[in-house]
């Protein structure tokens, strides 16, 4: 009996021990042997990388002023494919949302697509509605963004939060899922309208500009603005910020557990303006007395800009984050055209093509000479008539004091149009400037070559169209600045240079860009003293009886220039007015160019300007402050600009002034030709990030206000529990 129960329980501790050995081999095999099998089919953490944009470096004077910078910003951003991802924990599948489109052929199709509008309404906005962060939002936007990044990129669903939005947001957000806020750097110009043409706008990031490697470096690439005019997109790659990098852990529900790690963004270099922010006030201000035009001031002795003004003008501002579509069409449909620098951009010039035309004829005989005007002169069976009945027989410099086009008629062809194109060559004219800026365009000296292509062969009556600066000639107020400049200094042609220097944060210079000499007219066989007689003529142009400007005399400083009345082939705007001068005259410190259009004459629109804007420079000298603060949009304005006035003594000069008066050249012009000197670029402009209108279902702002519902962020589990 005993044994019989004994050989019981030694089989049953056999069985035992062998259950307990098998056990432990499986275990042995699935812990040790099959280990990196098992392990991965486990869900658990996983990690992702994302993009944080660095700051963009600020924009200043030559002083250091800063005319723009970056300040802090707070977005709602929604991950928009995490979002989907939590829908599906509560709901069995996704709702749909069918739209239309034409394909390449025309014909309408039908799409069906997850609707994110509905995943975002009721998986998002109970939380941001009971944390009062709803806001209105474009519904299309949104289901765009969806549709071409699959909600790989977060969009930004709210870009003004407030401090104590973003506070109220970190405190209390206990897991909406999908939702983050972030501070970024928002563009701010500090003043303005204030050299808006120079700095230019920003756009907000596009994704689709991003090459594919750098995408796929991060999870999530949160793209930097970028500028896409003036100062701004010129010199982008310097203003950007360095990006960061931000590791986030999430475990097996997808749910943000913690940062890994971060690499803090770094700003971008400062740029370094050649402009004066004193003098681009005082320039602008003084613009403003006519209602297009525009004014360039340049350092003589350097060839850097101290100010470019043109009027009317725009808000950057506007464009910050995004322009509305009521003030896009606000500047563009704006027959005064305000987002168009008239500074950079060719008109006919009118007589005060005639200071490097008088250089010209330094480089035959004919400076030597004198020239008789009698009205005008013949051109085969026709007349071209001199601005006044006749100033007899003149040199040059009386010729420029007086601004005789009789003269200058048989003086340019007595030069001869190759001794002409190559000193116009040798000062910037018919060419880019080469400025870092956007938007300039080279302007036109015609030749025999140029009007061969044109289907026309070449006549005296075209170079002495081209003496008067009138016809097919076409220059900018920054090319004749530059060519006042390069008188003024006795004959050297300097770089127009809008780019002092580029520094980074820590001081370090980036990028340096010194004076640089792209020509000397005494090395090109005109010498001091001829340049002197041409200099000599601008000052009797101002300051002796009988000169075209005796309104821009001045009592501070000895100011020297050159009018100009161009005709156009517009009936409403029939001339436009220009002035360049210099001051002092025996030390130059400021080149000027005024241009004014639909102005009746340079000595009357434009002259006046362009002294109120050298002596406002020179009492700067002297110790006088002046304060710049933010300038309001100038408005454009077409009306006729006759005389300009900034104090009663301008008047009386102008009663005592010998006005020059535009001439009717449109029987010497091709009608062809005609149609040219109206041109004005209008296209070109880069489309900026234009604000979605909020449609009606994309109307949830006003939700904050109303009772809402406790939000429960894990209330889909216990749904969930109850099927």
């Amino acid at each position: 009996m005993v044994t019989h129960f004994r050989v019981r329980l030694y089989l049953l501790a056999l069985f035992v021990m062998a259950g307990f050995s098998l056990l432990v081999y499986r275990l042995y095999q699935i812990q040790v042997v099959e280990h990196e099998h098992y392990a991965s089919r486990v869900p658990g953490s996983k990690f992702e990388s994302v993009r944080i944009p660095g700051i963009r470096g600020e924009i200043k004077d030559r002083n250091g002023l800063t005319l723009v910078d970056s300040t802090p910003n707070y977005e709602l951003r929604l991950n928009l494919r995490e979002i989907v991802e939590a829908y599906l924990k509560t709901h069995e599948s996704l709702p749909k949302y069918t739209w239309e489109r034409f394909d390449s052929y025309g014909q309408r199709q039908k799409k069906t697509e997850t609707d994110i509008v509905k995943v975002v309404e009721e998986t998002v906005f109970p939380g941001l509605q009971e944390l009062g962060m709803l806001a209105d939002y474009s519904t299309s936007s949104m289901r765009v963004h969806y549709r071409s990044t699959r909600g790989i990129v977060p969009f930004t669903y709210r870009r003004d939060l407030s401090f104590r939005e973003f506070a109220r947001f970190a405190e209390n957000n206990i897991g909406i899922p999908g939702v983050t806020v972030s501070r970024t750097g928002r563009r701010r110009y500090l003043y303005d309208s204030l050299a808006c043409h120079i700095l230019g706008y920003m756009n907000l990031a596009d994704i689709d500009q991003v090459p594919e490697d750098k995408k796929a470096e991060f999870n999530y690439y949160v793209g930097d603005d970028y500028g896409v005019m003036g100062i701004e997109k010129t010199m982008d790659h310097y203003l950007q910020g360095k990006p960061g990098k931000l590791v986030i852990e999430k475990n097996e529900k997808g749910k943000i557990v913690g940062e890994v790690s971060r690499t803090s963004a770094m700003p971008g270099s400062d740029v370094y303006l050649t402009i004066d922010a004193r003098i681009q006030a005082i320039t602008e201000r003084s613009l403003r007395k006519v209602g297009r035009g525009a004014a360039v001031v340049i350092e003589p002795k350097t060839g850097e800009i101290l100010a470019i003004a043109s009027v009317p003008s725009f808000n950057p501002n506007v464009f910050i984050p995004e322009v509305n579509i009521d003030d896009w069409k606000r500047y563009t449909e704006d027959p005064t055209s305000p987002m168009f620098s008239r500074a950079i951009n060719p008109y006919s010039p009118g007589s005060t093509c005639k200071i490097p035309i008088a250089l010209a004829g330094c480089l035959s005989e004919s400076w030597k000479y004198r020239f008789s005007c009698g009205g005008g002169a013949h051109y085969g069976n026709k007349f071209m008539k001199c601005w006044s009945s006749g100033h007899g027989s003149v040199d040059v410099s009386t010729a420029i004091k007086v601004s005789c086009n009789g003269f200058f008629y048989r003086y340019a062809n007595h030069t001869g149009i190759r001794n002409i194109q190559t000193v116009t060559g040798l000062l910037g004219m018919g060419k880019k400037t080469g400025i870092k800026i956007t938007g300039e365009n080279p302007g036109n000296i015609p030749s025999p070559e140029w009007l061969r292509m044109q289907g026309l062969l070449w006549s005296d009556a075209f170079t002495a169209l081209v003496a008067i600066g009138q016809g097919a000639t076409e220059a900018s107020p920054l090319q004749m600045a530059s060519v006042t400049g390069t008188v003024a200094n006795g004959g050297k042609v300097y770089q127009p240079r809008l780019i002092k220097k580029v520094v980074e944060k820590n001081g370090e210079i980036v990028s340096e860009d010194p004076p640089e000499i792209k020509a000397d007219l005494t090395k090109e066989g005109i010498t001091a003293e001829q340049i002197e007689i041409v200099k000599r003529g601008m000052w009797r142009v101002v300051n002796e009886g009988g000169g075209t400007a005796g309104r821009a005399k001045s009592e501070f400083t000895v100011l020297s220039g050159k009018t100009g009345t161009a005709q156009t082939a517009n009936p409403l705007q029939p001339t436009n007015a220009w002035f360049i001068s210099f001051a002092p005259y025996d030390d130059p410190k400021y080149a000027v160019c005024v241009f004014v259009e639909n102005g009746n004459s340079g000595g009357g629109a434009a002259s006046p300007i362009a002294k109120r804007i050298i002596e406002d420079a020179t009492t700067l000298e002297q110790g006088r402050e002046v304060e710049v603060t933010a300038l309001p949009e100038a408005i454009g304005r077409t009306d006729r600009v006759i005389s300009v006035s900034f104090d009663n003594s301008d008047l009386d000069a102008f009663a005592m002034a010998s006005e020059e008066t535009s001439v009717d050249v449109t029987a010497f012009v091709p009608e062809s030709l005609q149609q040219r000197r109206t041109y004005r670029p209008v296209s070109g402009l880069a489309s900026p990030t234009i604000k979605k209108s909020t449609d009606r279902r994309g109307q949830v702002g006003s939700m904050n206000s109303k009772p809402k519902p406790k939000f429960r962020p894990f209330q889909w589990l216990k749904r969930k529990k109850n099927r």
